[in-house]
């Protein structure tokens, strides 16, 4: 995202310091409010504060937490609650947000929420690689288990050979991305033949993905020219700019943390966020955004399949096991024991994670795809209806 400290001058946000919706407080004294002025205000200072008490609630998880399947979860789970009270506050004042220069803002977010269909797609894609990765842990798990018997050279060849097929498909993101991406089923409808050949990363939208396109490319594409919004802009739309540049945000550091989580085509980070301080949730998104980059420094490797938590513990403990199954002489000795026996635990709860999350996770996803389609189906509606009235 641009950054805005360079893009405008002081005295623009300085104006929206001095009051919520950009309005100079001499101003609002000036004129007696009326009520429904105050229940609009009050309706998009209420929309303000849940979204910044449910991205503080999820930026005050720990390393431990962060980035893990049931994290993504509520972070899925808090972007569905603040889009759908988005959608209320559009449909509650459908005269107000079909005027200009509303209307314009309104139309941008709905071009953008639609580019976030493709990365929705392609993070179902994602998940439906990592099951695959699962059936491999579980043959592992199966092959290594001691509880009947003590571990023989046989567990050991069965178990490095699920460990190199394991290896081979999450080093191979590219070509399993284009295989997923072939059979990816759009969570809107079913595929015909030609959508598998629309060109170029911007023409896929609410269709699977095609071989070409590209998340970073995507990502770029949602953060384009979005600034917030200058305190002149803010008072011609009666504060709805708000709510508007907000949601914006929401929605780009989503889309960003799902790539950086779950493996898709031709991941990429590198998105300049940057939110003013006059947003009271831009302190907790601006920091997991911080913790999620500093993160992926430490992780990222060319190729790298994501930053779920789960992936890291599966990449560390598979990596250790191979290495011991390439080099291992038997009998164990009882320190080589211990080291499997610990990787077996870690892989067991990962699995675990799996089974309980990835379906939960999965559904989200669909319900995000969906509220997306129906908001913005629903937008277009009025905003045309208004656009044939204004003929």
């Amino acid at each position: 995202m641009p950054s805005t400290d360079n893009q405008r001058p002081s005295s623009s946000m300085s104006s929206f310091g001095r009051s919520f919706f950009g309005v100079r407080q001499e101003q609002v004294h000036s004129v007696e409010p009326s009520h429904e002025a105050d229940s609009c205000n009050l309706e998009l200072g209420s929309f303000q504060k849940r979204v910044t008490d449910r991205f503080n609630a999820l930026s005050g998880v720990g390393d431990d937490q962060l980035l893990s399947i049931e994290w993504m979860k509520k972070l899925l789970d808090a972007f569905i609650c603040c889009h759908e009270e988005f959608r209320a506050i559009l449909l509650n004042n459908k005269e107000q947000v079909s005027k200009f220069p509303l209307d314009r803002l309104i139309s941008e977010f709905f071009e953008r929420s639609v580019k976030a269909l493709d990365i929705c797609n392609a993070s179902r894609d994602g998940i439906e690689k990592i099951r695959m990765w699962q059936k491999h842990l579980e043959i592992v798990l199966c092959a290594l288990d001691s509880s009947k018997r003590a571990l023989s050279e046989g567990q050991f060849r069965r178990a490095r050979k699920a460990l190199v097929d394991l290896a081979l498909t999450m080093l191979d993101e590219k070509d399993s991305g284009s295989v997923f991406s072939q059979r990816n089923r759009s969570f809107g409808r079913h595929n015909s033949s030609k959508d598998h050949h629309s060109s170029g990363h911007s023409r896929s939208h609410s269709w699977s993905v095609s071989r070409s396109w590209s998340a970073a490319k995507q990502l770029q594409s949602i953060a384009s020219n979005l600034i917030p919004p200058r305190g002149t802009e803010i008072a011609a739309t009666s504060g709805f700019a708000v709510p508007v540049y907000t949601m914006n945000c929401i929605l780009l550091f989503v889309l960003w943390t799902l790539v950086a989580a779950i493996p898709c085509q031709d991941r990429g980070l590198n998105i300049h966020f940057s939110v003013p301080r006059q947003f009271s949730w831009g302190t907790s998104v601006t920091s997991l955004h911080e913790r999620i980059t500093e993160e992926s420094k430490k992780r990222e490797r060319r190729n790298s399949n994501g930053l779920l938590k789960e992936i890291y513990q599966v990449e560390i403990c598979t990596r250790r096991l191979t290495d011991l199954a390439d080099s291992v002489q038997f009998p164990l000795t009882d320190e080589q024991k211990m080291e499997v026996e610990q990787d077996l635990k870690t892989l067991m709860v990962v699995c675990e994670a799996f089974r309980d999350g990835l379906d939960p996770l999965e559904r989200q996803l669909r319900e995000v795809f969906r509220k997306i389609m129906t908001c913005r189906t629903e937008g277009l509606e009025y905003l045309g209806a208004s656009s044939y009235t204004e003929q």
